[in-house]
């Protein structure tokens, strides 16, 4: 199958094409190019892409997921492809990442696009605990599920929401966060850190139930929660990924509500670090699932968060 990946370069993405390639797919990369519009006749059956700063490379297809909002602009970037995978997505809303654009107006796009092209297979990494919050990220992630779900309900398309909890993995901006709270001695966690809870969920196991989705096998439509085998308070998580690195048992404290908050607004003005008021949002709520419907896709039991620094991944 030709698999077109949006945001192949990304942290999810790059594991998604992994798992693909594994199976003998031929995946067609997105990536993010200033020139992604310079010229309409390019299609993604040819492999190739005119980067502003670099020579064409084999298999990457040009695309700006802050302005390709217009549905022709995608329709020849869809020629030849059996499926499509966004794994697009920011923690960050500002003039460089719209997450209105990001989340909802060029997904859509994207989706109308596949419908009308013949794409019948589309997969959208979404987020888990975003069905009830008023903030920008899980508003614009709601939008653009309800979407795809519309479509696929008028028979347009086969679509599936993939909402994972944290995703733990080399190379992801969070994983490396809590892999290095979990190095301190003493620690001052949020008050939602010790109430909320979450079900990590490894990089590579995603990465294996979005290639198996993606084969005719793979028949399941609408949203899959994708998660680990255990919800835990995200503080003992870190305590979790401590003990799993050998280490004694760190003091923790509880920071003032007042200093959370205005740490999150500093977190704002540095783009490096995924803290934020955001991501303070997104610890409002819960963030765990049945965990069952993704072990049967994955055809074991995911990785446990207490696991996850020392079981090697199966393929």
């Amino acid at each position: 199958m030709n698999i077109l990946i949006c945001g192949a370069s990304g942290f999810m993405g790059r594991a998604i094409a992994a798992a693909l390639e594994a199976r003998g797919h031929r995946v067609l990369r997105g990536v993010r190019s200033a020139n992604a519009n310079a010229n309409p006749d390019f299609s993604a059956s040819s492999g190739f892409s005119a980067h502003a700063n670099s020579s064409p490379r084999p298999g990457e297809v040009p695309m700006d997921f802050t302005r390709d909002t217009a549905e022709a602009i995608w329709l020849p970037r869809l020629t030849g492809v059996d499926a499509v995978i966004n794994a697009v997505g920011v923690l960050r809303d500002g003039p460089h990442t719209p997450m209105q654009a990001i989340h909802s107006a060029v997904p859509q796009a994207l989706f109308n696009a596949c419908a009308r092209q013949g794409v019948r297979r589309v997969i959208h990494l979404s987020a888990l605990g975003i069905a009830s919050g008023d903030n920008p990220y899980a508003r614009t992630k709601r939008e653009a599920e309800a979407h795809l779900h519309a479509l696929s309900a008028q028979g347009a398309l086969q679509g599936v929401a993939l909402q994972p909890s944290i995703v733990f993995g080399a190379g992801g901006a969070g994983s490396a966060l809590f892999t290095a709270l979990a190095r301190w001695p003493v620690l001052a966690l949020p008050p939602e850190a010790f109430s909320t809870r979450v079900q990590p969920v490894q990089l590579d196991e995603l990465a294996q139930v979005v290639a198996a989705l993606v084969e005719p096998a793979g028949a399941l439509c609408g949203s899959l929660a994708c998660v680990g085998p255990l919800g835990v308070p995200l503080a003992d998580f870190i305590a979790s990924l401590r003990q799993q690195r050998g280490q004694t048992p760190a003091r923790v404290m509880r920071l003032p509500g007042a200093l959370t908050r205005a740490s999150a607004r500093l977190g704002d003005a540095f783009p490096c670090t995924p803290w934020g008021t955001q991501a303070l949002a997104l610890l409002a709520q819960d963030n765990t699932a049945d965990p069952l419907p993704f072990a049967r896709l994955l055809g074991r039991p995911a990785t446990a968060y207490s696991q996850l620094l020392t079981r090697p991944t199966t393929p």
